[in-house]
């Protein structure tokens, strides 16, 4: 397959065909050469603080089970019983006492994997029963986020996690001061969005839509109201009668204990493909987990994370960090709708243009294709 777009030398490059943003076909590859083979992001580890407590996530097309296990590791494994195929765990989460049993004949399995029991057979010589266990999934936990891979040999996470990380602020350890892995939820709100992944995606990397679509955003991040990206260490800076990313502008909580001076008033966004979209801010930081749910649906659960310290506070109360980015959440995926809308339109047959102000879009267009192995002409 080729793609046909403006040259490098251009201040207008053109984004991926309308196909891209519902096709059925398309769809299946990206969940299979995106999805099942990179590391996905399902949920923070604070989430299963309990042996036995467990998640059922969706990754690529498989049912994949996390649970804490008795030595209180994370573990994750297909949802499929080894006898007969049956799904083991059906309900999203929940508390295993000690065990995974299949309900169709008994069949149960260890916190580790392990099959421990399987009526009738277990003590046959001839059953092998180290060779039934549950099929282990690789689980990494990277700054208190569980990441996901279903390939058989996956690379190491930090080849495909610090990289975003290491170019928005040249390198690691501005990052690091943000304490990620210390921060706990204060609030989860999730959202069913009528639109293809790409596009929210798309829309998360730009701000050229920030001036007529997000005036709250605008107000206590001025910057964003010219279009401006900012990248490669560049941060957007909070007005000057700011105080705080709040609905009000008014600051309610102390500063996240490990940042220094100069990290404060500022706001970065951060890219994590395939699926995580960082909001780091002096105060809190909200994460955006999506998840693909169909060629022209998605979902994203938004978690606002807190110092414990500041949750610990008699007073503390995470809506008016919340209601801010809730309104802008709202916003965006109104428009990412409308784009959806027109995808299938035969205007949009061969794609559309990506103006100077969005052009470094244009590289999230090439990771697609390029995980797809899709190739490109550029005429």
């Amino acid at each position: 397959m080729s793609i046909s777009f403006h040259p490098e030398t251009s201040s207008y490059l053109s984004t991926l065909p309308g196909r891209y943003y519902y096709d059925p076909a398309l769809y299946e590859q990206e969940l299979e050469r995106i999805f099942s083979e990179m590391w996905v992001c399902v949920g923070r580890a604070e989430a299963f603080l309990a042996t036995g407590s467990y998640q059922v996530v969706s990754v690529g097309r498989e049912s994949v089970i996390v649970v804490r296990d008795r030595e209180g590791m994370l573990r994750a494994f297909l949802n499929v019983c080894r006898h007969r195929g049956s799904r083991l765990c059906t309900q999203a989460s929940g508390q295993l006492k000690g065990s995974i049993q299949c309900k169709y004949h008994a069949w149960t399995y260890g916190l580790d994997g392990r099959l421990i029991g399987a009526p009738n057979i277990l003590s046959d010589e001839q059953f092998d029963r180290t060779a039934f266990g549950l099929i282990p999934v690789a689980l990494e936990v990277w700054e208190g986020l569980i990441w996901l891979n279903l390939a058989d040999n996956p690379a190491p996470i930090e080849a495909q996690i610090n990289g975003p990380v290491i170019e928005r602020f040249g390198s690691f350890e501005p990052f690091t001061r943000y304490t990620l892995s210390e921060l706990r939820v204060g609030k989860t709100i999730s959202y069913d969005i009528q639109a293809n992944w790409k596009l929210v995606v798309e829309n998360f990397e730009e701000c050229y839509h920030c001036g007529p679509m997000h005036p709250e955003l605008c107000r206590l991040l001025p910057g964003f109201r010219s279009g401006k990206t900012y990248v490669a260490g560049d941060a957007a800076v909070l007005a000057e009668d700011v105080e705080a990313f709040t609905i009000t502008g008014k600051a309610s909580r102390p500063p996240l204990h490990g940042l220094l001076p100069e990290d404060l008033r500022h706001y970065y966004g951060i890219v994590l493909r395939p699926n995580i979209l960082l909001n780091l801010l002096d105060d809190h930081v909200v994460i955006h987990t999506l998840w693909p749910t169909g060629p022209t649906s998605c979902r994203v659960t938004c978690d606002w994370l807190f110092d414990p310290q500041a949750m610990a506070l008699p007073d503390f109360d995470p809506m008016d960090a919340v209601e801010v980015f809730d309104i802008v959440n709202k916003q965006d995926w109104e428009v990412c709708e409308l784009a959806q809308m027109g995808m299938s339109s035969k205007a949009y047959k061969s794609g559309g243009i990506y103006v100077p102000a969005e052009r470094h879009i244009r590289e999230f267009a090439d990771f697609v294709l390029d995980r797809l192995g899709h190739t490109q002409s550029r005429e």
